[in-house]
């Protein structure tokens, strides 16, 4: 599991026969024509760069002048890319796209490439492209340098103002963001899961950015990706807005066999919350980017999983077929919860991935590891195929991921808006508290709960542990919440684990998500 430190990439950002699984995802795009009839640039030349990239080994990272190489973490940050150089501005279109510094953590080159008319042209290094503040360089630095990564900026939130729609730096990681919406989690293009400190890092070479036509609110990104298990040809179609929409088109081209990839995966951050109190001195009841992994099943259930910061690194994996979407949610809105003038944990996006076509059988795998503060992203989620991309089979998938603050669509029936654990306590005036027993307390509100206050008997709870004995559950109406608060009592011998899972319905019909959370009994 990788570790990465949200201070710096946060602030830095802030400062500047093919293995198919999608129908619809096809890399094939067609070819352009430039302006005097020779072939132009189109997406299978990354296509055939990505192909012959995976029958050559890795090459290493090329070394950084040494100015560069020496930049320390206030030195780097004090770089800043001068807005009123931006490209992309010329066409009076709606993005302008900057570029990031090589140095500091970021030591390995990509290439900014920008299309016009199908034909493709390199975004130079160049001096007067930056704002050097405090840092300075005895030499001119080369023209070929490249840079750290990039962002394009876009009226998000004011028409007179350029606001971050999405940035890439750092290996194949990447970030975009809705409206109103602060930097939080973030994104890769492929996970390589080996299991930390070993596990691989594909990063991103080359990036190709079509030049929209003005008053376009769509771009579309074409990126180049490397590593030691496969190389990648991607696209992406951005679509800025309230919630921001992202389409991906990927095609890999495995060097290894049998190695054990995740699609899509989603990182964040969870340090505390309100079921899991890691910093009693902290003034903060809650700090984290995410406080849920949410899972639409093949079969249609709508599984809700508490966030965790354990003591220990752990895996949970949710097995299915062809899953409709998951994400790592940003549940909880309320200001007061988190009381964070600066960090406006309230206001970091949740990201939801929704498949395009089927991806057949697999699982959600969840990773979470233990943080000591919150710099550390230490939640990690994404869909591990049960059968791994093999050298000599490409292999395409496609997919859409939301930014949003709150989609309606996401989990429509009731939902798990907060959960607590506390010992069970008697059950009557003459009966003793049973030992080695928990309580859990859920509440739900949402969806058709509101229509059932009338009548709760109408409502019901439905309980299973995979380990120990359910001693009880119970269902009280919460007319705060405008919901219903369940409680599961449940009996589990010390060192014992279980796993819990509750949802409410009525009569044959689920009426709320289900909630589950594993338990290990001290």
């Amino acid at each position: 599991m990788f570790q990465i430190d949200r201070r710096k990439l946060v602030a830095s950002l802030a400062l500047t026969g093919a293995w198919t699984m999608a129908g619809r995802a096809s890399a094939q795009q067609p070819q352009q024509t430039a302006p005097n009839g020779a072939s132009g640039f189109s997406h299978e030349e990354v296509l055939r760069r990505a192909r012959e990239l995976a029958s050559a080994p890795l090459s290493p990272a090329p070394a950084l002048p040494e100015p560069i190489a020496k930049l320390d973490p206030q030195a780097w940050r004090d770089i800043r890319f001068r807005p009123e150089r931006a490209l992309l501005a010329n066409n009076n279109g709606l993005f302008r796209l900057q570029a990031y510094h090589l140095g500091h953590l970021y030591r390995r080159p990509v290439t900014v490439n920008t299309i016009r008319d199908g034909i493709a042209t390199p975004m130079p290094y160049a001096a007067n492209l930056f704002d050097y503040g405090a840092t300075k360089f005895e030499k001119p630095l080369p023209v070929n340098l490249g840079f750290a990564g990039f962002r394009l900026n876009y009226p998000l939130n004011d028409p007179r103002a350029f606001d971050e729609a999405i940035s890439f730096m750092g290996g194949s990681f990447f970030r975009f963001l809705g409206r109103g919406q602060r930097a939080g989690g973030s994104t890769r293009g492929l996970g390589v899961i080996g299991g930390a400190p070993n596990e691989e890092a594909p990063f991103f070479r080359e990036f190709w950015i079509e030049t929209p036509e003005p008053g376009a609110d769509r771009i579309t990104i074409h990126a180049l990706l490397d590593g030691e298990t496969a190389t990648g040809a991607y696209r992406f179609d951005l679509r800025p807005g309230l919630d921001a929409m992202l389409d991906v088109n990927l095609t890999l081209f495995p060097r290894k066999a049998g190695a054990k990839i995740g699609l899509a995966p989603l990182t964040s951050m969870f340090f505390t919350g309100e079921n899991d109190r890691r910093a009693p001195t902290d003034s903060r009841a809650e700090a984290h980017d995410s406080d849920g992994l949410l899972i639409h099943t093949g079969a249609g259930e709508w599984l809700w999983r508490p966030l965790r910061n354990p003591a220990a690194t752990e895996i949970s994996a949710f097995m299915g077929k062809n899953v409709q979407g998951f994400g790592l949610i940003q549940r909880d809105r309320a200001f007061d919860h988190y009381q964070d003038l600066d960090l406006a944990y309230e206001q970091r996006p949740s990201y939801w991935v929704e498949p395009i076509g089927d991806w057949g059988e697999g699982h959600v795998e969840l990773v979470e590891t233990p943080a000591g503060d919150e710099p550390s992203d230490n939640i990690s989620a994404s869909w591990v195929p049960a059968v791994s991309p093999e050298p000599g089979k490409p292999f395409s998938v496609g997919y859409r991921i939301w930014s949003t603050l709150d989609m309606a669509k996401l989990s429509p029936g009731g939902r798990a808006i907060g959960a607590w654990r506390t010992q069970a306590r008697a059950q009557g005036a003459k009966d003793q508290a049973p030992p080695n027993a928990q309580r859990f307390l859920v509440d739900f509100a949402g969806g058709d709960l509101p229509f059932f206050l009338t009548e709760p008997a109408s409502v019901e709870v439905t309980a299973t542990a995979s380990n120990g004995r359910i001693l009880r559950s119970f269902l009280t109406p919460n007319p705060h919440i405008k919901g219903f608060r369940a409680g599961l009592d449940v009996q589990l011998e010390p060192g014992q684990s279980t796993d819990l899972r509750l949802f409410l319905r009525n009569g044959s019909r689920a009426i709320t998500e289900t909630w589950t959370t594993p338990f290990k009994a001290e």
